[in-house]
């Protein structure tokens, strides 16, 4: 299991909040975040893969040891940097004594000066700080020069005995391309009196650099340029392990190196011998240089197109070369699950959303709707109910709960002997029926050519700029795309969780169906193009509850459209229902003559109505699908009524009488009827309604 630089820290965090004993904020990150399969839970596994063992074992002997794995990783840095700038400015010291001072002209002198370097090279090593020498313009006769990286494992800085009259450089370092291991190798003479004159002299680990051939260049000025580059806050022990392990694996072991410089390095000058045997060991040597050179290169610097891009993490980089590199790579933007492609939310598209739910970007959700899932009841005769915890998105709630009903009543999700048992459903039951509820609404929203769900990450898609109110909602949202009712149902069972038991689990599926459904095509399907999906107070409009039930966001609850004579030759159109429902609609405005509810929403296939009445959306269904067809002038028959807001603990069912049965039901006082009594009477004129023993809903 590939572990990423992303879980890796959320774990640590996690860890830290833990150790703390922050819960709160750990179940918010948690619901802001959650875990994934790569998720580490062991904080033994967490200390391995960030190879903090040695500082872990070194922090628990302290006598006052911290408790969690950031903190000690954070002291580690810290302390590292304070190290770093005192031996930053002993370093700087060493070198201007280096860059100033003039080779001795006695050999004795030579050797005080090169004991004098020993005592310093390890603060000099440590430092981070290489000086370079720039290119003269007459072609220089350097030896080759084999230059490592900056690690306190090995020791890399490179001198010279010069003549008399050469003046000593420092070290040279290559940091083209920001490569670790570099090999320099410039062009020679094939002057043999040139190639004997020049020194060959190592001591300890220290190569001899360019020099000049003649007394005219020795006498030339080379200006050098300090550049400062960035050591790895690693261990001592780690850097050298893994410097070592990386050339182990490609063939080019440490202690080969060592054996190769204690064969061509001596205290004093020596000559190689006759000019064949030198060219012959020039040749090799410089065969050898090359092919270590790549596979050098092919270790320390792998190959940009074979990183996963979706996991790496751009940090500060100070070499230009590199940002020029990463400039290259173009982050993906989307996501592939299983067979569909997820795009991650822009703020063109968020934008458009706010308008067309709250009417201005600038606007918010309000925490009806940021707090609202799809829960269902654990009261025993209401297990099919989902639990409304404010007002707001009623609307939402009771359509989706109606689609429920309709899977658990007459779909037969779960085989039970009766159908009263349907509604005593299992947590599996429900929530399949959650999924396949879901995934009804949203594929009549993309007319049954696709749907797009939307679900939630752990971080920001995109960073607001201009005239956009940020509230960390919209930012998160990657939306996915198919074109077939199985894989919608796939994924909607995958991210169940974020609908059922989430915080924005209502929203996340208003927001789906707009997408499935378009927000050119939303803003088209409405009356008046500027209305909104969200009204006053966070109540659902007319339109959000045509789009769940009918895949269409129009203004009307009558069948087909009207046009109405606005005078001077004009008309307005007012959309209505174009087909029939599956879930049905009764309307308290009805009642009033405020409204006409047509017969597609009157009459549905299902006996499943979401009732509008005060201002507010709940249930009213049957269990027979008969009560729909029977045209006999008597009937008497039963509904239930669920209203998730109300804080109902148990089951209300209304009897119905139509017909002569109901003529003794007349007598009643008009003031004391409840509303859902006037919404019946709307499908069934002059039905007399049975409470049952149970208290009226007034």
């Amino acid at each position: 299991m590939v572990v990423t630089v992303e879980e890796v820290s959320a774990s640590l965090v996690r860890e830290y909040l833990s150790r703390k004993g922050l819960k709160r904020t750990i179940s918010c990150m948690d619901e802001e975040h959650p875990r994934s399969d790569s998720s580490i839970n062991n904080r033994t596994h967490l200390r391995q893969v960030l190879h903090i063992e040695d500082l872990y074992r070194v922090n628990k002997v302290q006598k006052s040891p911290l408790r969690t794995l950031l903190e000690i990783v954070v002291k580690h840095h810290v302390e590292g940097c304070e190290n770093d700038k005192r031996t930053c400015k002993k370093s700087d010291s060493l070198q201007e004594a280096l860059t100033i001072s003039s080779v001795p002209n006695s050999p004795a002198e030579t050797a005080s000066q090169m004991n004098a370097g020993e005592q310093n090279q390890a603060e000099f090593v440590t430092s981070n700080y290489i000086t370079l020498r720039s290119h003269v313009k007459d072609p220089p006769q350097p030896a080759s020069a084999l230059v490592f990286p900056d690690t306190d494992g090995l020791t890399n800085h490179f001198s010279t005995d010069y003549p008399k009259d050469q003046k000593v450089q420092p070290p040279m370092a290559s940091l083209q391309h920001n490569e670790s291991l570099t090999w320099s190798q410039p062009e020679r003479k094939t002057s043999m009196v040139e190639q004997r004159s020049r020194p060959n002299r190592m001591r300890r680990g220290m190569m001899t650099g360019p020099i000049a051939s003649t007394l005219q260049e020795s006498n030339k000025k080379r200006p050098s340029r300090r550049v400062e580059v960035p050591r790895l806050p690693l261990r001592k022990e780690e850097e050298t392990r893994l410097f070592k392990e990386g050339l182990s694996a490609t063939g080019f072991h440490p202690k080969s190196f060592e054996r190769c410089s204690t064969d061509h390095v001596g205290s004093s000058r020596q000559e190689w011998g006759s000019a064949p045997d030198r060219a012959q060991r020039e040749n090799s040597f410089d065969k050898g240089v090359q092919g270590r050179q790549t596979i050098a290169k092919s270790w320390m610097k792998p190959h940009i197109g074979d990183m996963k891009v979706s996991e790496m993490v751009l940090d500060d980089i100070d070499d230009d070369d590199d940002l020029r590199e990463l400039s290259k790579v173009s982050l993906q933007q989307t996501v592939t699950v299983g067979n569909s492609t997820g795009c991650s939310m822009d703020q063109h598209t968020a934008a458009e959303l706010k308008v067309v739910l709250l009417g201005s970007c600038l606007s918010c959700f309000s925490v009806e709707w940021t707090t609202q899932g799809f829960t269902f009841s654990e009261t025993h005769d209401l297990r099919y109910g989902i639990v409304q915890k404010k007002g707001g998105p009623c609307g939402v709630l009771a359509t989706v709960q109606a689609f429920v009903l309709k899977k658990l009543l007459f779909e037969n999700i779960e085989s039970s002997n009766t159908v009263l048992q349907s509604l005593r459903p299992s947590n599996t039951a429900r929530r399949k029926c959650l999924v396949l509820a879901a995934a009804e609404i949203l594929w009549r929203a993309g007319e049954e050519k696709q749907a797009t769900i939307a679900i939630i990450t752990g971080r920001n898609s995109f960073t607001p700029t201009g005239r956009y109110k940020s509230e960390g909602v919209l930012e998160k949202i990657i939306y996915f795309t198919l074109d077939n009712m199985k894989d919608l149902q796939a994924l909607l069972e995958q991210h169940i969780e974020q609908f059922e038991t989430g915080r924005l689990g209502c929203l996340l599926l208003t927001i789906s169906a707009i997408l499935s459904r378009s927000v050119e095509k939303v803003r088209k399907d409405m009356d008046v193009s500027t209305a909104t999906l969200i009204a006053a107070h966070g109540y659902c409009t007319q339109e959000l509850v045509n789009l769940l039930l009918c895949g269409r966001a129009v203004s009307n609850v009558f069948d087909d459209d009207v046009e109405l004579d606005s005078g001077n030759g004009t008309t307005t159109l007012l959309k209505g229902i174009k087909g029939h429902c599956n879930i049905g609609l009764l309307s308290l405005f009805e009642h009033y003559n405020i409204c006409k509810v047509g017969t597609r929403l009157k009459t549905p296939l299902y006996p499943i109505w979401v009732v509008c009445s005060e201002s507010h959306f709940s249930v009213l269904f049957g269990l027979q699908r008969e009560l729909l067809t029977n045209r006999d002038k008597v009937l008497e028959f039963d509904l239930y009524y669920y209203d998730g807001l109300a804080n109902q603990q148990e089951e209300i069912r209304l009897t119905v009488s139509v017909g002569r049965s109901a003529s003794s039901c007349q007598d009643v006082d008009a003031d004391l009827v409840p509303p859902l009594e006037h919404c019946i009477r709307t499908r069934w004129n002059n039905a007399c309604v049975s409470w049952n023993d149970t208290e009226p809903i007034l």
